[in-house]
């Protein structure tokens, strides 16, 4: 590959804008596909698409104005970057590899056919299927909607019968699937890097906090024990040799009380549990994506801080103002604060984040929810 290249990016949220920034700190040229108008990616990338991340004729026109194609959102269209692929053109991850994630059921039936352990599931088209995943499981179920479904959109907690009919309901005429609950202590996160070259970069086990299926905190390094650590470490370089393609992945985990892990999801992509490697590893995520894709010798992982903390900020309301309080928030020592550039608020939309690190997890932790008590959007 020629330097400096022209990289291509399907997709222009928060994840494109960071890359891009990533992209541009290393001297390559960034163009964006993305519906949104100057998009968060396109408000700093050399050339934004105003086109659907699904458009076909978009995306080979994004090919040939580029060198190398990459992606920070599932819904990008990966039948016609196979077919670029077939061509001979560059896309990283592999739009195979997409188009297995994209479909949660299939990504389910992936893990399983490579014997990494999950969750049991069931496909459900009606609710005679749904009956007989409680007959074998019991309750409370996972019932989830198998594509576009990200953020807590698509899954609905079925705790007893007369939740099925409401479940349903909720996620409308979608492909469904129905998976066992499983009773973790903790949610982990592990992101892994992979180049054109075949090397392996680890960075360190995170845990995870939820609100309403959304992901609010991450806390650097995990509180888990060494074995638990290993397990996960281990899991995690397991998916990748069944994976396809370079790039940076994200790959969430459940901690049972044994200390075993279960693989929940994978995303073929930089993600928001890596977030807080912009300000605390010696080589951020977004940086890591950009240097895989790229083929340049992948950075070094470590921590530069003993412990971090993550904080999306959340939208609260429907509006267009930028975040109120932001002076109050950055008084606080050791906060970092990132706002996406999202054009409108809506209520549990992710339109920044928040980074604290310290000497401990609970000082981090501390400082993390008074900034984001400061913030009001």
């Amino acid at each position: 590959m020629k330097y400096p290249a022209v990289i291509g990016i399907v997709g222009g949220g928060q994840l494109g804008k960071m890359l891009t920034l990533a992209a541009k700190k290393l001297g390559f040229f960034v163009y964006v596909i993305d519906p949104t108008p100057q998009s968060p990616a396109g408000q700093v990338a050399d050339k934004q698409i105003v086109a659907d991340y699904k458009d076909a004729d978009a995306i080979r026109k994004l090919t040939k104005q580029t060198d190398v194609i990459t992606f920070e959102i599932e819904l990008a269209n990966s039948e016609v970057l196979e077919a670029l692929v077939q061509k001979g053109f560059l896309v990283y991850p592999s739009p195979a590899t997409l188009s297995i994630i994209q479909d949660k059921l299939r990504q389910k039936q992936f893990l399983k056919a490579n014997r990494i352990p999950t969750a049991d599931f069931f496909e459900v088209s009606k609710e005679k299927d749904i009956e007989k995943a409680v007959q074998q499981f019991g309750y409370p179920l996972m019932l989830k909607a198998r594509t576009d479904a990200y953020d807590g959109r698509g899954n609905a907690l079925i705790a007893s019968r007369k939740e099925i009919k409401k479940g349903l309901e909720e996620l409308g005429k979608r492909s469904l699937y129905i998976e066992q609950w499983v009773p973790f202590t903790k949610e982990l996160a592990v992101m892994v890097a992979r180049s054109t070259k075949g090397e392996i970069a680890v960075y360190p086990v995170v845990e995870t906090i939820h609100k309403d299926n959304i992901c609010d905190t991450v806390l650097v390094p995990a509180g888990i024990s060494q074995k638990a650590f290993k397990n996960v470490q281990s899991l995690g370089k397991k998916v990748m040799k069944h994976l396809q393609g370079a790039g940076v992945f994200g790959i969430e985990m459940f901690l049972k009380k044994d200390n075993n892990v279960l693989v929940n999801e994978i995303a073929p992509r930089v993600h928001n549990s890596g977030h807080y490697t912009i300000e605390a590893s010696i080589t951020s995520q977004f940086e890591q994506h950009i240097r895989a894709i790229c083929g340049l010798p992948l950075g070094n992982t470590a921590l530069t801080q003993k412990a971090v903390v993550m904080k999306n900020i959340l939208g609260t309301k429907h509006g267009f103002d930028y975040p109120k309080g932001i002076e109050k928030a950055l008084a606080i020592k050791n906060v970092s604060i990132h706002i996406y550039g999202k054009h409108e608020s809506r209520p549990q939309r992710k339109m920044g984040h928040i980074t604290v690190m310290g000497e401990t997890i609970d000082e981090c932790l501390r400082k993390a929810e008074k900034a984001r008590r400061s913030l009001v959007i």
